[in-house]
């Protein structure tokens, strides 16, 4: 009875719900979507128990006023969400299971792409192994460290937030790595519910190129104290200017399920000067990285 009660009071309190993460929201720690009912018949999700069941594409979004729809392929769909539980940096087995995937994939692509692909790989096997671990260091933390910043601003929130790896992502991008050499993947996302405003949503969209941002200056930092003497660093130093950059970049973009997209709708003036800030990495990277490096 006291834990319905709480729970009650927690709903209640919702819609009060300020820029301050509420303190009991480490209390719940449910997977809101696992009790929508769904009768699609087109795509597969899996369970935490390893089964598979008949899924949807979920994606939450807040209105102006803080409360949360859900679109299933473009329609509308009120229900409640409960204040998650459990520690901002909390990882459960289901999502630590999806990031490792998601890892393995993409570092298995970029060494396809150290080789131009399986032919190169078969040929030289070296390489293969050489690249896929140059690449895996250098490029990795971009990705990585990209979702845990949405996932750790979202819970600031009081939002339920986990990575969810895209099965069809990942198998498009290591077959066109394989295939042609090049790398071109969504390994997945953080799936957010929770009542937010849309500051609140637009903060934590930004929180992924923020941190690319963070991590070029990194790079950028051992440069100029010459860290590149060591020789691990100066290996990966190049792909992790260029990939903190351009994925940065990339996320900025006002489109489909980007960063960008949510960023502007919550703010155009931050949006257009984080779009900037992304966008000028690159041209420095064209312009200055080869000459510090030397």
């Amino acid at each position: 009875m006291k834990l319905r009660a709480f729970k009650d009071d927690a709903y209640k309190e919702v819609g009060n719900m300020t820029e301050k993460r509420d303190p009991r929201a480490r209390w719940l720690d449910e997977d809101p979507f696992e009790n929508i009912n769904n009768n699609s018949k087109t795509h597969t999700r899996a369970r935490d128990d390893g089964n598979w069941r008949k899924p949807h594409i979920r994606v939450v979004a807040a209105n102006s006023t803080g409360q949360p729809f859900f679109r299933v392929f473009g329609t509308q769909q009120s229900h409640k969400i409960p204040i998650h539980k459990g520690s901002i940096w909390h990882f459960s087995k289901t999502e630590v299971e999806h990031l490792s995937q998601a890892t393995i994939a993409f570092t298995l692509a970029l060494a396809f792409m150290s080789t131009g692909g399986i032919f190169g790989a078969i040929s030289d096997p070296y390489q293969f192994i050489i690249g896929g671990a140059i690449y895996f260091l250098a490029l990795t933390p971009a990705f990585v460290l990209h979702e845990i910043a949405h996932k750790i601003a979202a819970r600031n929130y009081g939002c339920w937030a986990e990575f969810r790896a895209s099965p069809g992502g990942l198998r498009f991008g290591v077959i066109l790595a394989a295939v042609f050499g090049i790398v071109f993947m969504a390994p997945g996302a953080v799936m957010v519910a929770g009542h937010t405003t849309k500051s609140q949503f637009g903060k934590i969209a930004l929180a992924g190129p923020v941190t690319n941002v963070l991590l070029w200056i990194l790079g950028l930092g051992a440069i100029l104290i010459g860290a590149t003497g060591n020789s691990i660093v100066a290996l990966i130093i190049v792909p992790w200017m260029w990939g903190n950059a351009v994925l940065g970049t990339f996320n900025m973009l006002p489109l489909g399920p980007l960063d960008g997209k949510k960023i502007k709708t919550w703010s155009e003036i931050i949006f257009y000067v984080w779009g900037i800030i992304c966008v000028s990495l690159i041209w420095f990277n064209f312009k200055y990285l080869n000459g510090l490096i030397g």
